[in-house]
């Protein structure tokens, strides 16, 4: 798990993950990019992450792929990130094609819906909870 400040060089970030596993034998690589959308008059989207959580669920996603022969890797933007910029990035290394797509698909929504990231608009610069945006987290009580 890798965490930036402000939006991500996705080309960077996915040479270097290609050179990592470049001898791994993986026969399917496949990334998920997210980018900042320009929509309803916002500048940026601004993200606050609690990291000790984020790790922990990162790393229970790091023995499911596991599991699988597979890795997962991802990385997360902190702070602002202006539209048309990456604020996450994924990937799965697999030796098979399926188990890839599978846990790409289940990787980005499991982590839609739980990962411990808060997001804000920026409009007119200034910070806006992103209340539509945000997606409660179980069991959180008062941040959920």
């Amino acid at each position: 798990m890798e965490l930036y400040h402000g939006p991500l060089d996705v080309k960077e970030i996915f040479g270097r993950w290609l050179d990592e596993e470049a001898d791994s034998n993986y026969g399917a690589y496949i990334p998920f990019v997210g980018t900042i959308r320009a929509e309803d008059d916002i500048e940026a989207l601004s993200f606050d992450i609690y990291e000790p959580i984020l790790q922990s669920w990162f790393e229970e996603w790091q023995e499911r792929a596991a599991r699988e022969g597979a890795i997962v890797k991802m990385a997360h933007a902190i702070g602002d990130v202006p539209v048309h910029s990456s604020s996450y990035i994924s990937a799965v290394f697999s030796p098979r094609r399926r188990v890839a797509l599978e846990l790409i698909d289940a990787f980005v929504e499991d982590f839609k819906a739980n990962a411990p990231i808060w997001k804000y608009d920026i409009i007119d610069g200034e910070r806006v909870y992103a209340d539509d945006r945000s997606t409660p987290m179980n069991g959180a009580g008062l941040l959920a």
